[in-house]
């Protein structure tokens, strides 16, 4: 981890201590409610830190997005949450917009980090209240956690309306839930005016953010990929004209890769890119990761498919590749063996189902497959793929 952000860790740990000190005494607690307080700050953002350094340790796949490159927005919202937890005991909690805040944690970590923080400020502004109790606690955490499942795997093509929905039905009945069971008033219809200023300023904050999540950090990978994936692309268009070969081996590499993706579920778009510009850098015989990597970041190409990139080009010894990484080789072996053939002889006969028969048969005899995270299952899979495009190969020609 970067000195940088284990300054700043650190600064968050200092901070919420000692913010909820210097609240506490504003606010004129006893002795003992102080330092019960600042522990419970001291305590709350250690297990965040925590989690977010083992999160961080683990490596890319702990944190969602691309929250393990881009950290600064969580720390943005985690001071932006300490800030608002001493501050919403002077406001009525049933106004709290702590759904909204769990929400947002989640997504710039990932939903245990988004859970345990937004707990944690949800347990200093019950501290920091006059009467807090648990009631605050059963309303929020549970409206929090169901928020967070809703809306833990956003894509470009999903449709918040329904999570939306859950996750203000689920408001309300706690709100309710509360006034009744905790505060034992009698269910009426003012009853309802404080649960439905809740969720219009919950579904307000929510939708916000939600359409800036979508722009600048959803869309904008799929943006990145419609362009980088464009055959027509400017790396591939140099490619095109240094050496042709390579730009058609690239073409019809992503096509079936792309095809073998789609069918086992995997990330097609950075599979795809992997195929396109894993060679790009050999016209001018560059084959090792520090020379074609800066190709890679000056173009702003996607974590993903940067991650896969690296894995195929400077795999790390003593780890299991992936299934990205085993398809885009062997997708790359069927279109190369074609190619040099056809390149042999124009008109050559060509058994496909042999040839792909033989490919297959080399990786398992070979012991090859005990480097790959791939099942016996989707390895035979792969094969079925590539013996339907026997169409496709005959366009090689």
């Amino acid at each position: 981890m970067d000195k940088k952000y284990k300054l700043i860790y650190g600064a968050m740990f200092m901070l919420t201590g000692l913010t909820v000190l210097v609240f506490s005494i504003v606010m004129g607690k006893s002795y003992e409610l102080i330092l019960r307080n600042t522990i419970s700050g001291f305590i709350i953002s250690g297990t965040v830190v925590f989690m977010l350094t083992d999160a961080i340790s683990r490596g890319k796949g702990a944190l969602s997005y691309e929250n393990y490159d881009k950290k600064l927005p969580f720390v943005i919202c985690y001071f932006a949450g300490l800030i608002l937890s001493v501050v919403l005991p002077f406001v009525p909690n049933q106004f709290w917009p702590y759904m909204a805040l769990f929400v947002i944690l989640s997504l710039f970590s990932n939903a245990e980090i988004g859970l345990v923080s937004g707990m944690g400020f949800l347990l200093i502004s019950v501290m920091m209240e006059e009467n807090g109790g648990i009631g605050e606690l059963f309303l929020y955490v549970l409206a929090g956690a169901v928020a967070i499942a809703m809306f833990r795997d956003l894509k470009e093509t999903t449709a918040v309306g329904y999570p939306l929905a859950i996750s203000m039905m689920m408001q309300t009945i706690l709100l309710v839930a509360y006034d009744v069971l905790f505060q034992n008033r009698t269910l009426s219809f003012n009853l309802m005016i404080i649960p439905v200023l809740n969720l219009m300023m919950n579904l307000t904050i929510l939708l916000i953010f939600l359409n800036m999540f979508g722009v600048y950090v959803i869309r904008k990978t799929n943006d990145r990929y419609m362009d980088i994936n464009d055959p027509e692309y400017s790396l591939l268009a140099n490619l095109k004209e240094k050496d042709k070969d390579e730009y058609f081996r690239a073409i019809h590499t992503a096509y079936l890769a792309e095809r073998v993706a789609h069918e086992l579920g995997l990330n097609s778009r950075a599979i795809k890119t992997c195929a396109y510009y894993h060679r790009i850098g050999i016209p001018e015989n560059k084959t090792k990761w520090k020379d074609v990597e800066p190709l890679y970041t000056e173009n702003d190409f996607p974590v993903e498919a940067v991650e896969y990139l690296h894995e195929y080009i400077a795999p790390k010894k003593g780890s299991a590749r992936s299934k990205e990484a085993l398809t885009v080789q062997i997708c790359e072996t069927v279109i190369a063996s074609i190619m040099l053939l056809i390149k042999q002889n124009k008109n050559a006969t060509i058994n496909y189902d042999d040839l792909i028969e033989g490919i297959f048969k080399k990786k398992r005899e070979s012991g090859e497959l005990m480097d790959y995270d791939v099942t016996f299952k989707e390895f035979d899979t792969m094969r079925k793929i590539l013996k339907r495009e026997k169409l496709y190969y005959d366009f090689l020609r």
